[in-house]
C-alpha cells in the first residue's frame, strides 16, 4: 500500500491509494481523491477483504493515513499484522514502488484529468487493464489476473490431493 500524488489539469491537488498484492502483482484498488486519510484507508481494506478475505500482513510506509488510530483499530479488530518500511527506505516495500513507478509511467503521465470523477474513471480503466491484460516478465509474462486465477486452481488441486485421514489409521 502507498500513496501516489498528482493533479488535475488545473493544478488541483490528487492524490491515489495505491494497494498491491506482492503475490499475484494485481492492484486491488486505486481509491483517488484530493486528500485521503486514515478512515479512507480502512474503507478501501475493508472493501477489499469482503471481496477477496483478508491477508495476515499488510506492508506499508510509516505515512501519517497508515500509522493512524483507524488503521491501527482496524488491523487489530481484522487479526492482520501492520508491517512498516524502515523510514526512508523504499526498497523495504519495493513491490509497490515498482507498481507505483508502471502507474506513473503508464497512466498519470498519459492523460490529463479534467475532474476528480474523469481521474477515476481513467485510472480504473487502467487498473482493468493492468490486471487483465498487461503481462509481466516477473509471472512468467502472464497477467496478474491469469497468474492468480492458476495459482488458486493450482492450490485448490493440492488441498483436493492431500490423503484423508480416518480413525483408524490413528492406531
Amino acid at each position: 500500500m502507498d500513496f501516489v500524488a498528482d493533479a488535475l489539469f488545473d493544478g488541483r491537488r490528487l492524490r491515489a491509494l495505491t494497494i498491491v498484492d506482492n503475490y499475484t502483482r494485481e492492484c486491488l484498488a486505486i481509491d483517488v481523491g484530493a486528500s485521503l486519510k486514515g478512515e479512507d484507508v480502512v474503507t478501501a481494506l475493508t472493501r477489499i477483504v469482503a471481496a477477496r478475505g483478508k491477508p495476515t500482513t499488510i506492508k506499508t510506509d510509516n505515512g501519517s493515513e497508515f500509522i493512524s488510530k483507524a488503521m491501527d483499530r482496524w488491523a487489530y479488530e481484522y487479526g492482520v499484522e501492520l508491517d512498516f518500511s524502515r523510514p526512508g527506505k523504499p526498497t523495504d516495500n519495493a513491490k509497490v514502488e515498482s507498481f507505483n513507478g508502471r502507474f506513473r509511467a503508464e497512466c498519470l503521465n498519459a492523460h490529463w484529468f479534467l475532474s476528480l470523477a474523469d481521474a477515476q474513471l481513467k485510472i480504473e480503466a487502467w487498473r482493468q487493464y493492468y490486471n487483465e491484460a498487461r503481462p509481466h516478465s516477473a509471472l512468467a509474462w502472464s497477467t496478474p489476473a491469469e497468474y492468480a486465477r492458476r495459482t488458486c486452481l493450482s492450490a485448490k488441486v493440492a488441498v483436493s490431493k492431500e490423503p484423508e485421514i480416518s480413525a483408524s489409521d490413528r492406531y
